[in-house]
């Protein structure tokens, strides 16, 4: 189960408008009893307020809440909170907190208090991941509330890093643009994780597909053998035998803010 916890990675890139400046996430899944998910659902709407006055100070880009699928109580996490960085020590070193209450609060009442007060009650926050956005499409997407997202968890052993990611951003990615440019998805993006990293790890990297509606994720559909040069095709089977793909979820993004 430790493993499972692990696999932990998360989500959530294809942040097209972000694509061309470094993008760092901080991924929080959180597991959630389901007597717990009214209280949960207040707390983040309590807590959403202090990252737009986050971002508003510059500490953070944006932040995320998605919905994870199918989500029961003995498939691991519920939920997952995305923060994203432009830079890896903020990231990592956080802070910034206590000025952004004060902001979003000048006058907390009392059940604000007593809903902050109560946040780690109401969710197990279980797996804390930092991660950097290391390909991604081009294109316009702002990424709606109800977007759709596939997460595909991959391992791959650090001595085939290179192998994985070239195969990844040189073929993979061009196909991926190309169901963009079509209408057939909404982003794609490849993610690296920093830390945890090793060979107890459940994953190593992320590729996530984001899409507007369940229906068009259900309807995508790309010829990976397509056109492809006889080198290309090297590259690409080289690639997939670099990494193991450990698991897939489907997340639905309930809140935002940028």
């Amino acid at each position: 189960m430790k493993k499972v916890l692990i696999f932990g990675v998360a989500l959530m890139i294809g942040f097209s408008a972000l694509a061309q400046e470094k993008l760092f996430l901080t991924f929080e899944f959180m597991k959630v009893d389901n007597e717990q998910e009214s209280a949960y659902m207040e707390t983040e709407s309590l807590w959403q307020k202090l990252h737009e006055a986050r971002v508003k100070k510059g500490d953070i880009i944006g932040w995320d809440l998605w919905a994870l699928r199918p989500g029961g109580e003995d498939q691991g996490f519920q939920y997952l909170t995305v923060t994203l960085h432009s830079d890896p020590v903020k990231m990592m070193e956080g802070g910034g907190f206590q000025e952004a209450f004060a902001t979003a609060f000048p006058n907390i009442t009392d059940k604000e208090q007593e809903i902050m007060d109560a946040t780690a009650k109401t969710r197990d926050l279980a797996v804390r991941i930092y991660a950097e956005q290391i390909s991604s499409t081009t294109g316009e997407f702002d990424m709606p509330i109800g977007t759709i997202a596939l997460m595909d968890m991959m391992k791959v052993t650090m001595g085939n890093y290179s192998a994985y990611e070239k195969a990844e951003d040189e073929v993979f990615k061009a196909l991926h643009q190309k169901a963009v440019d079509a209408g057939g998805k909404a982003s794609w993006g490849l993610v690296r994780f920093i830390s945890p990293m090793g060979s107890d790890t459940y994953a190593s990297h992320m590729t996530v597909n984001m899409f507007n509606t369940v229906e068009q994720m259900l309807n995508q559909s790309i010829n990976f053998s397509e056109g492809m040069t006889a080198d290309q095709t090297k590259l690409m089977q080289e690639g997939i035998a670099a990494r193991d793909m450990k698991w897939v979820y489907m997340a639905r993004l309930i809140k935002k803010v940028r």
